[in-house]
């Protein structure tokens, strides 16, 4: 899983993101975070809602063009989001920054691998209620290096809520079993918990920047933290076929025209400060941009992946390969490759592969629609010396009601061939979630 920060069309890697959301070390692709237009005189972006509008949405004389009530179509009035550091640092005079999210959601059933409630195979698995999925805070300082010298940052995150759990350094030793493990792996308190995915520090000089630490890891292209999705579930890939977190150094080098080039060594994968079964891997790739609407990201994970491989070696890559179709459209084409040796005691599933395809149109700053189609092959779903594929279907929106706000309703269908075996696994499951950003 990557961490983001989104940008409109086709986007490439950094290794330092921008201070509003839960970034890390990956860039990609669509802006579904919805940024207003220009629309109107006022420097907040809009005139003031409660001055010749209606009370559904801003009409001409608000200087912001067509609009059809509510925001749903065309140029809407988002203004400027509120955060945390207009309160703290309202001189923008602090080079480290607060700032945070949370998270409410509810969905009608888990999301498969999970089939009982809080059994931690899918962020999803506490159905038929509202929960506090991520109770999110960090804090940060950006290393920008001048031109002829060096700088120095750091990246420290907390949450709490019924993602934490999936989130901790379930990779450590003793992890696996609840209330246990090093680092943030025994912080549980029922189907929630507390978890500190990231804590590194950060130099930059030159074409290089080098964070050491825990951080999140480069592989994928969903992510954990909650703002930087555009669906409120995940694909299996996600959270069946990639790491979450890394505990080691990882390198940038940008001195090539567009290409990012990244090489690192870590713990395995998911440890937080500590090491399982002799875990060490090489952690690396690159981004680059094909033309100016595609780009092509490769991430790559090989050698001892510790609690994952039992002490083994393994191999997995992810690609992604992102385009933007138009002003409004945008594609992407998302692939995982995980290979290692699953007859090792405390092995688990082997061989996995995957193809997600996403399909995003803006319809306004407001709204979004979103579709994505999923199939996930892995070993030991039905039979331990069988693979099997599972598919999945997920439509979804993002509607932007304030500058804060997003909400995403989602249907999402999943179903597997091989159903005789597991007659409970073909489901349609309804969600939405509401998250606050500051």
């Amino acid at each position: 899983m990557n961490i983001v920060r989104w940008t409109m069309g086709c986007a490439l890697i950094a290794i330092s993101a921008g201070p509003a959301l839960g970034q890390s070390a990956v860039q990609t692709a669509f802006n579904y975070d919805l940024t207003s237009y220009n629309c109107g005189e006022p420097a907040c972006g809009c005139a003031d809602p409660g001055t010749g509008c209606d009370d559904l949405g801003c009409s001409d004389a608000c200087g912001c063009g067509d609009s059809c009530g509510l925001n749903l179509c065309g140029p809407c009035c988002l203004g400027d989001p509120w955060t945390l550091m207009d309160c703290i640092d309202p001189c923008g005079c602090s080079a480290v920054t607060f700032g945070g999210w949370t998270q409410l959601g509810y969905h009608s059933d888990s999301t498969r691998m999970s089939s009982a409630y809080g059994d931690l195979f899918a962020f999803n698995d506490v159905p038929d209620a509202v929960n506090l999925h991520q109770q999110w805070f960090y804090a940060e300082k950006l290393a920008e290096a001048p031109c002829c010298g060096m700088d120095w940052g750091f990246r420290f995150d907390l949450m709490y809520g019924t993602d934490a759990q999936k989130t901790q350094a379930f990779g450590n030793p003793g992890a696996a079993n609840a209330n246990q493990g090093s680092w943030d792996a025994s912080l549980d308190h029922g189907v929630y918990g507390w978890a500190m995915p990231q804590l590194y520090g950060e130099v930059a000089f030159g074409d290089w920047n080098i964070i050491a630490g825990h951080f999140f890891t480069l592989v994928g292209y969903e992510v954990v933290t909650a703002p930087d999705n555009f669906f409120y579930s995940h694909a299996y890939t996600m959270f069946n076929s990639e790491p979450f977190t890394h505990t080691g150094a990882l390198a940038t080098y940008s001195g090539i025209d567009g290409v990012d080039v990244y090489a690192g060594w870590t713990l395995g994968w998911d440890t937080g400060f500590d090491q399982s079964n002799g875990g060490s891997s090489f952690l690396g790739g690159f981004s680059t941009s094909l033309t100016d609407d595609v780009a092509l990201t490769y991430i790559a994970t090989a050698g001892n992946f510790g609690a994952r491989t039992a002490g083994e070696s393994g191999y997995s890559h992810s690609i992604v390969l992102d385009c933007t179709l138009s002003d409004k459209l945008n594609y992407v084409f998302q692939s995982d490759l995980v290979g290692y040796d699953d007859t090792a005691a405390g092995g688990a599933f082997g061989a996995q592969v995957g193809i997600n395809q996403y399909l995003f149109y803006t319809m306004s700053d407001c709204l979004a629609a979103g579709a994505r189609v999923e199939w996930w092959k892995s070993d030991g779903i039905v039979a331990a010396d069988n693979s099997t594929s599972q598919y999945g279907i997920t439509y979804g929106l993002n509607y932007k009601p304030h500058a804060n706000v997003v909400i995403r309703p989602e249907v999402r269908h999943n179903w597997l061939p091989a159903d005789a075996t597991l007659p409970d696994f073909n489901q349609t499951v309804f969600g939405i979630d509401a998250i606050l950003t500051y």
